[in-house]
């Protein structure tokens, strides 16, 4: 009786507008996390996503400070950073770990001294370093659904050329892919897609939210095209599996998301242990 009593309650609050545009958010930024997250991972730009998402906050400080919609300032914002990070990468004797490190450090530094000359920041700090999803209006649904047309058009496109830089430079070069381009182009989208799920998942929790479905599809895919769709899939069930364990139980959405992609990733690994398991099994039987 209980359980019939809390499920009618989770039902009645996906009935309400701010929770159905919260759905659709989570699962937008799901989907575009899972296309984008997939090459992240396999190109080890895991920490890359991770400093976007930290430096994020001086951006929506800024949006405060000026008085704009942190929203449309964090955009041109992200994207401004990920170019002088990709120039200062390619410009630097520095290692990339402690160069990221660096920006990404002193960019939340600076973003709190600025949101201490901003009022209203005080209500809403632990809403953008763990995320509201509850707080996405009809423009973020929009910038989202933009991104996701944008980045199924790039990968769709350009599949073999991705496909071909991400397992071997050196032979997309030998055969003049401009892999300058193609790399600033990809930072470019995925700085889009941290700052647009900075909002439903939160400053420090971004980065999780691009790498660990890709990092569950890895585990569970043994072919190219398979990643990539278990990757895109798994983003969008966890949105929707941690939207509802959200509401279910009272419990923040960002963290909820995230912790829903850990249990995924460690029950991906169970079954590839299993699967080990058996396999070792059949080979040390003679008679299977």
């Amino acid at each position: 009786m209980f359980l019939q009593t809390e499920l009618a309650h989770v039902i009645e609050l996906f009935q309400l507008p701010f929770m159905q545009r919260a759905l659709i958010g989570g699962m937008l930024t799901g989907i575009v996390g899972g296309i984008l997250g997939s090459f992240t991972v396999l190109r080890q730009l895991s920490f890359f996503s991770d400093a976007l998402g930290h430096s994020a906050l001086l951006g929506i400080s800024i949006g405060f400070l000026l008085g704009l919609n942190p929203s449309l300032v964090l955009l041109p914002f992200a994207v401004a950073f990920a170019l002088a990070v990709s120039y200062l990468l390619e410009h630097t004797r520095l290692w990339t770990d402690a160069l990221l490190n660096i920006i990404s450090s002193s960019s939340m530094a600076i973003a709190i001294i600025t949101l201490s000359f901003v009022g209203q920041y005080k209500g809403g700090l632990n809403n953008l370093l763990f995320g509201d999803i509850l707080a996405v209006q009809q423009l973020d649904l929009v910038l989202s659904s933009l991104l996701l047309i944008v980045c199924i058009m790039f990968i769709g496109l350009t599949l073999r050329t991705q496909m071909l830089l991400t397992v071997d430079e050196s032979l997309a070069i030998s055969r003049g892919v401009s892999v300058s381009t193609h790399r600033m182009v990809f930072i470019v989208l995925l700085s889009l897609v941290v700052a647009i799920s900075i909002k439903a998942i939160g400053v420090l929790l971004v980065s999780a939210f691009v790498v660990i479905p890709a990092c569950a599809a890895r585990l569970l895919s043994r072919t190219f095209t398979n990643y990539l769709l278990v990757s895109v899939g798994l983003g969008a069930l966890s949105a929707v599996f941690g939207m509802v364990i959200s509401a279910w139980f009272n419990l923040p959405s960002g963290p909820s998301i995230v912790a829903t992609q850990l249990a995924i990733f460690l029950t991906a690994m169970v079954i590839i242990k299993r699967e080990q398991g058996t396999g070792n099994r059949e080979q040390g039987n003679p008679h299977t």
